[in-house]
């Protein structure tokens, strides 16, 4: 079963409506509806909050403010993850960003709640705050750590000495925008209060999280909180860790001792759920005449909360990518009065890969070299900044792989040179690399009588496909078909995973049921051998062989419900689990990553300047893939993402106020179908076996990473105009286009 194309198991429920998300839900009682009221300053303090008004509208049952919120535990930095720790709402009179909540009303209905919130009245003493990146870029500092532990800033060799003498040198500035997440299904939540216990049916990435979340800041027993999330709507980080409209929502249960839905709207995800932070880039590229890298250097600076620190890994992606015997790598973080920095889709690689790809094509362009040859004659043998060796890396095979399919050859030589018509038409490629994580995820797998397989773990389908996968890891180590595999995920009453993000989710939890199913079929061949009923009795189970639901030694045979309802009628169940990598020995003795190219076409219209994607090709090596089919969709919508982010995706701040002016998809941009007409990706066959036990490794965001440089040398290729802030949008590349001859 591994390996094949199965359809999602779940897609009946979701193509005719019966997948029911969080704000879906309805318990015994009827809900009642929580709206948010949002400040309208970045900077300052509530001076008087009057809620007389709100509170004497139709159907409203509870105003909450700052003046009356419950007492709230503290966020705690001694917990080491974000995620696991309180999140304080409506606590002082402190506004610390623009659309902070100020207040909380609940009502009837949807309708009458968001009606009474526009009655709160709210004045302010509004202070000067830090809203503009680029105006307080110089007041940076050095954070302890980035993102996933990773270290701040790293040096190998002499990088001053290495650059200086250098043949040919790029030394270049990048800058990338707020990005934000925007999956589907907004941020919501129904919290349904059953005596002292809260059953909390939310839409997020990690159950565990949320319920040492909500337990943290209500300064209750996490026995006491229940989470329920069966269906995610998409999330690529922004459902990592749970966000106030759930610690509102279970502040008002609480309260009025009823079940309370609050979802955040469109407008206010981009205020209170956290984007990827801003950046300025400076990469700098030493080389011989012959392309070979003597030295390279990655410094990133971005914006963060001053309250809620985030260094996004945005240099550390250039740690392993490329050789070259002097390097240097280092983050810094300015402080701004913005909504603070979190995970999105690819963090670190997405942004960190759009500069140095770039500047890796300014540096071919530079040695009149053909990109990907300048890409394969800095190919490492070993890891050049840990200095360990590579678990499997196959990238010069996706680059060749990717020029022979893409038609690489047809490349224009020249930028500015090929034109259709009034079109002028453009290649780009990438390299992409994007580390392998591994989080502690238990599981259980149990077999009933009847010869069904049960699988249980808090692990979360975000529309990824973990119901179709765990079906066929499960299906192959208990010899069954997919039909009587039935997948339970979501609740915090499963053992615990580390949910689905940073490309660990199925690699995580598959593994955790193929240990759990071979230490079933243990149990099942020491009952059936133990039985003297059984054909199996005595045999020797290291010729063992479960297929069809029966477990075969040599000619005997007998179905597993036979071994179970005799031997075992209660049923019988194992456990799997992984550890975090910090524990596995393969993660400190090799550097563990997947790879791919990326290739893009692109016209350019020699007029207005309006950019066309053509095509897109991506080769990707994951190691083993468990679906080919949702394998595919994944790294298409990375690619996707990636083309969005170079050519559209941009969050815009009022320098006045803090606020992001375009907060809508509407005004913020990304790719739909007209976009993007031809989008292709390879996976090469292969296994990794310092990974995991399956040789599989994370796909879900290696398609974003590069993709959009490859977008961006592609324009560069078309008009010669090369683009340093992204995203390349008509106003930047109109003024330099070549004259049309007339």
């Amino acid at each position: 079963m591994i390996g094949q194309s199965l359809n999602r198991v779940d897609g009946p429920l979701k193509v005719t409506g019966r997948a029911t998300y969080a704000y879906e839900h309805w318990g015994a009682d009827q809900p009642l509806y929580g709206s948010i009221v949002g400040a309208t300053i970045g900077k300052g303090r509530i001076t008087r909050i009057d809620t007389e008004s709100a509170e004497r509208a139709p159907g409203v049952h509870l105003v909450m403010t700052h003046l009356n919120a419950p007492v709230q535990g503290p966020r705690d930095e001694s917990i080491p993850f974000e995620y696991w720790r309180a999140q304080p709402v409506l606590t002082s009179p402190d506004v610390h960003h623009y659309g902070e909540p100020v207040a909380l009303v609940v009502a009837a209905s949807f309708e009458q709640a968001r009606a009474a919130a526009d009655l709160v009245d709210v004045e302010y003493t509004d202070e000067r705050g830090r809203f503009d990146f680029a105006a307080h870029e110089a007041e940076a500092y050095i954070p302890k750590e980035v993102n996933a532990g990773l270290a701040t800033d790293t040096a190998v060799g002499d990088f001053d000495a290495g650059f200086a003498g250098a043949a040919v040198r790029v030394d270049q500035h990048y800058t990338t925008p707020y990005e934000f997440s925007m999956p589907m299904e907004p941020n919501a939540c129904l919290v349904e209060p059953r005596g002292e216990d809260l059953v909390v049916h939310v839409s997020c990435q990690i159950v565990d999280a949320a319920r040492a979340s909500i337990a943290n800041t209500l300064r209750i027993d996490p026995a006491r909180i229940h989470i329920v999330v069966p269906f995610v709507g998409g999330g690529f980080g922004s459902k990592l860790g749970i966000h106030c409209e759930t610690i509102l929502a279970a502040l008002a249960a609480r309260t009025l001792r009823q079940p309370i839905k609050v979802a955040l709207t469109r407008q206010q995800i981009f205020h209170l759920v956290g984007m990827r932070p801003t950046s300025s880039q400076r990469v700098r590229l030493g080389a011989a005449r012959d392309g070979r890298l003597a030295a390279i250097a990655h410094d990133v600076t971005m914006h963060t909360n001053p309250d809620m620190e985030f260094a996004e890994q945005t240099a550390a992606t250039t740690r392993s990518l490329y050789a070259a015997p002097h390097r240097l790598t280092s983050h810094r973080l300015t402080p701004l009065d913005l909504p603070r920095g979190a995970d999105v889709r690819a963090p670190g690689e997405a942004p960190g890969l759009l500069a140095v790809e770039s500047a890796m094509d300014e540096l071919a362009d530079a040695l009149g070299m053909d990109p990907v040859e300048l890409r394969i004659r800095n190919e490492p043998t070993v890891d050049p900044e840990r200095d360990v060796p590579y678990s499997d890396r196959h990238l010069v095979d996706c680059l060749r792989e990717g020029a022979r399919r893409f038609g690489w050859e047809h490349r224009p030589a020249t930028p500015a040179s090929a034109r259709e018509g009034r079109w002028l038409v453009g290649y780009g490629m990438s390299a992409a690399i994007r580390g392998h994580f591994q989080g502690p995820t238990a599981v259980r797998v149990r077999l009933e009588a009847d010869g069904t397989a049960v699988v249980q773990t808090d692990m979360t389908d975000i529309g990824t496909g973990t119901y179709t996968i765990l079906t066929q890891v499960a299906a192959a180590g208990l010899g069954l078909p997919p039909d009587r595999v039935r997948i339970e995920l979501g609740r915090s009453e499963f053992p615990t995973s580390w949910g689905s993000g940073g490309s660990w989710g199925a690699a995580n939890s598959c593994t955790a049921v193929h240990r759990a199913c071979a230490a079933l079929r243990e149990k099942l061949l020491h009952a059936a051998r133990g039985d003297t009923r059984s054909p199996l009795h005595g045999l020797d189970p290291a010729d063992a062989v479960f297929s069809d639901g029966n477990v075969r030694i040599n000619g005997a045979s007998e179905t597993l419900s036979e071994v179970v309802a005799r031997n075992l009628p209660e049923g019988v169940e194992a456990a799997g689990e992984t550890r975090f990598m910090g524990d596995e020995p393969n993660y400190a003795a090799y550097s563990i990553n997947t790879y791919g190219a990326h290739f893009a076409e692109v016209g350019v219209d020699a007029d207005t300047a309006e950019i066309r994607l053509r095509r897109m090709l991506g080769v990707f090596s994951v190691g083993r893939v468990l679906n080919p089919k949702t394998a595919r969709s994944q790294l298409i919508g990375g690619m996707i993402w990636g083309a969005g982010a170079a050519l559209e995706e941009e969050a815009v701040v009022d320098p006045r106020s803090g606020a992001f002016v375009n907060r809508d998809l509407a005004q913020y941009l990304v790719p739909v179908h007209a976009d993007i007409p031809d989008v292709d990706a390879v996976v090469l066959e292969g296994y990794d076996d310092k990974a995991n036990v399956l040789g599989a490794k994370g796909i879900g965001e290696v398609g974003i990473c590069g993709s959009g440089a490859a977008v961006a040398n592609a324009v560069f290729n078309a008009t010669g105009i090369r683009v340093r802030d992204f995203p390349i949008t008509i106003e930047k590349v109109l003024p330099g286009l070549p004259p049309m001859d007339t």
